[in-house]
């Protein structure tokens, strides 16, 4: 901490205890008790649980008058109904302790546990040390407790460890199992769970706390496997379990899968061993859940007496990860009382599910209902934006940001900067990151990741020296999002130097996914023998990303032989990857081999292998449109199929001729229904040619809106041909014209697509 709160050479505490020194001071003032006790103010204060503020003024205020707060225990009583009440003021509590003339240890250790449960813990701290200095008495078993759990609350180790210090010099206090459980506690709370069990390991007779500290601290440092053996020898021994037992013991359970143990944990409260409670019924839900046991977690929700909205909450989740989504909306539905955790619970299953229609649909119902976005919910809420390219509402949500004074932590600043990035407006995402007062890994790591993705291979090398020299350590993230990088620009050999330098320089071992993004840069540099020796040479089983990008080279560099050998590797990892059968297609067609093209799709069909169905969108006004291939379901589906037809002529017209090596007139129009084709028109104007002359080559070129429109068709039908070969040879291509319709195209230096950014919105680049 900043400032020393404990004096450096704290006072030796007493040898031998002295009982005028205990926590009641009882012997001092006895004379002077009995008869405080006796006066009628002070029965007032007997249940001050139920007093609010202006209550307990009057009487401080009669107290006063009556001269009661010059007697200790009179004083201590007031302190007490001041500092404990379910609202304490403790401004106020501070005001009367400093009043008291002598306070006696009773008083002090009031106060203290009053700050050390308050939202300044450091208070507590701060008048031990006060104990310490000024006072006669000694802290003692009760007043230790209170400082340690001070310390523990702000994870104070030095403040802590100068505690158990002091508690070590005496022999009373050192063999005391509520400060030593205190201790075990603190040590848990501060991460260290090895001198927390060495604690534990020194309690004479430990008790349920110390049992429950010691597991506690073992599955807060992740050591379940620990905390599971440290529960069975408590169980075999003479400490009988409760319920905060099982909450720790269930939730190590959810965490490891382990079922057969949860259900164990589940018959001591069916027996009636186990005291039942909301705290240890939602833990056990959770650990329903976490196992995928749904059937249990359905009976354990339906025989609850009490539920909360972690209770539904927990159910939700349950279906949702199991992919029963109508079963979680059902349950969202059926809440009586739904908080922001509840709303942000089925927005993030939505959008870590691949559902972020569904997740922004719940957005847009979240903002007319009785509840306020939070960081979570902006968080999930911008990375669906990032699925679908919805620029406009991602726009909007960076306002309400800004409007409502959010901070902008690490969480929001990344994912503000991959919406942008994946939106395609990387200006933004660069302003961003510019304005950004703090940045981690994760931060940095996005924007590396926002400029590979749109083919700035140098200028997200030129970043990550810059992260380097602000003394980032970069993560196996940041290296992936560079190798990246250096796969869209084409940089081999800068390619190479990061990925040899992974682990000598910065202590990262390479993963899976840094040995393919090597085979994927050598395979786009038709280096495929190197590219085939990184992929042999991974230290796990390569996967089906691997074998993937050497594939991918083999297309692009027409190498049948090795081709042929990675998919088939591919294909035993995932017999249905439609995508590995379509790469090795065209692999064969720019070949010449159309028998094997003939061969191939018959075993397609024999294994019953289809090509999934693509699905493309489009933000029109903040609305997301989504298309399939040939989709006919629009409402303005008409309008669609003529503006394709009229850019398909006027193409013609302007000299365009696709790569294609199947018959022509058949794709040609399978081409006009791809769904990013038919997501683009949808999204054009009516006017878009008014006043142009598609067979007169320079009236095609009067207008900017006339080549946006010629280029956008252009770019995305050629990017489908010869894996998404693309014929223009720039990196990022950004158009604007007079509808706002903004295309974003990011291509790597051999023209491969990167992606495809198509949305509308109120300002131009």
């Amino acid at each position: 901490m900043a400032t020393q709160i404990l004096p450096s050479h704290p006072p030796a505490l007493p040898r031998t205890h002295d009982p005028n020194n205990s926590g009641c001071g009882r012997s001092n003032h006895l004379s002077v008790r009995r008869k405080a006790e006796d006066h009628p103010v002070l029965a007032l204060l007997d249940d001050h649980r139920r007093l609010d503020a202006d209550s307990i003024r009057r009487i401080h205020a009669r107290m006063l008058r009556l001269g009661l707060l010059d007697h200790p225990y009179s004083a201590s009583r007031l302190l007490a109904a001041c500092s404990l009440s379910p609202s304490p003021d403790l401004r106020y509590a501070r005001r009367v302790f400093d009043h008291i003339s002598a306070p006696n240890l009773f008083t002090w250790n009031i106060i203290i546990r009053a700050h050390a449960s308050g939202p300044d813990p450091r208070l507590a701290l701060l008048l031990f040390s006060s104990l310490l200095r000024h006072s006669p008495h000694s802290p003692d078993k009760f007043t230790f407790p209170f400082a340690i759990k001070a310390a523990a609350e702000l994870a104070a180790l030095r403040e802590g460890a100068a505690l158990h210090a002091m508690v070590a010099k005496s022999p009373f206090l050192r063999s005391d199992v509520f400060v030593l459980n205190s201790l075990v506690h603190f040590y848990a709370a501060c991460g260290d769970s090895n001198l927390s069990l060495r604690v534990f390991e020194k309690i004479p007779e430990p008790d349920v706390v110390s049992w429950n500290s010691a597991i506690a601290a073992l599955a807060q440092g992740g050591r379940w496997d620990e905390a599971l053996q440290l529960f069975e020898e408590m169980d075999r021994g003479k400490v009988m379990p409760n319920d905060v037992t099982m909450v720790s013991v269930a939730s190590v359970c959810g965490k490891k899968g382990d079922l057969e143990l949860g259900k164990r944990i589940h018959s001591y409260i069916e027996r009636g061993e186990i005291k039942q409670s909301l705290i240890l019924d939602n833990a056990l839900l959770d650990m329903f859940v976490k196992c995928r046991s749904l059937a249990d977690a359905e009976s354990l929700f339906d025989g609850m007496t009490t539920r909360d909205s972690i209770s539904w909450t927990t159910m939700l989740v349950g279906y949702a990860k199991s992919g029963q989504f109508d079963a979680a909306r059902r349950v969202f539905d059926e809440m009586p009382r739904r908080d922001i955790a509840s709303w942000n619970a089925l927005i993030s299953c939505y959008e870590q599910s691949g559902r972020p229609k569904e997740a922004l649909d719940l957005f847009h119902e979240l903002q007319h209902a009785d509840a306020t976005p939070d960081q979570v919910t902006l968080v999930a809420a911008l990375s669906a934006c990032s699925q679908l390219g919805a620029l406009e509402l991602g726009c909007w949500i960076h306002a309400y940001m800004e409007k409502n004074n959010f901070q902008l932590n690490y969480h929001l600043t990344t994912s503000l900067i991959d919406m942008y990035s994946k939106c395609g407006d990387l200006d933004k995402a660069l302003r961003v990151f510019g304005c950004a007062s703090k940045r981690d890994v994760f931060v940095w790591s996005a924007m590396i990741a926002g400029l590979a993705m749109h083919g700035r291979g140098r200028e997200a090398l030129d970043l990550f020296e810059q992260m380097q020299e602000a003394e980032v350590e970069p993560n196996t993230v940041t290296f992936t999002n560079i190798l990246c990088a250096c796969s869209h620009a084409g940089l081999v050999e800068e390619g190479r130097l990061c990925f040899s330098q992974m682990l000598p320089v910065y202590g990262i071992s390479p993963t899976a996914d840094h040995y393919s993004c090597m085979a994927d840069i050598l395979g786009r540099a038709g280096l495929l023998e190197e590219a085939r020796g990184y992929v042999e040479s991974m230290p796990t089983p390569p996967g089906a990303t691997a074998w993937g990008a050497l594939l991918g080279g083999c297309a692009i560099h027409k190498n049948v032989e090795l081709g042929e050998l990675a998919c088939r590797r591919l294909l035993e990892l995932e017999p249905r990857n439609h995508g590995a059968y379509v790469i090795l297609s065209n692999l064969y067609a720019r070949s010449g081999r159309w028998d094997a093209v003939a061969m191939l799709r018959k075993v397609m069909k024999e294994s019953s292998v289809k090509k999934e169905a693509g699905c493309s969108s489009i933000e029109v006004d903040g609305v997301v449109h989504e298309f399939l291939v040939g989709d006919i379901s629009h409402p303005t589906k008409e309008k669609i199929y003529l503006q394709l037809e009229d850019i398909a002529s006027r193409l013609k017209a302007a000299g365009y001729v696709p790569d294609r090596k199947e018959e022509d007139d058949a794709k040609e129009k399978a081409l006009c229904l791809h769904s990013e084709n038919l997501a683009i028109a949808s999204g054009l104007p009516d006017d878009m040619f008014a006043g142009t002359d598609p067979d007169h080559e320079e009236s095609s070129c009067v207008t900017v809106r006339v080549w946006i429109g010629l280029l956008l068709a252009s770019v995305l039908l050629e990017a489908k041909q010869s894996w998404m070969e693309a014929k223009k040879r720039v990196a990022v291509l950004n158009f604007v014209q007079q509808s706002k319709c903004v295309l974003s195209c990011g291509l790597d230096r051999d023209g491969y697509l990167l992606q495809v950014c198509c949305y509308t919105r109120g300002e131009a680049l």
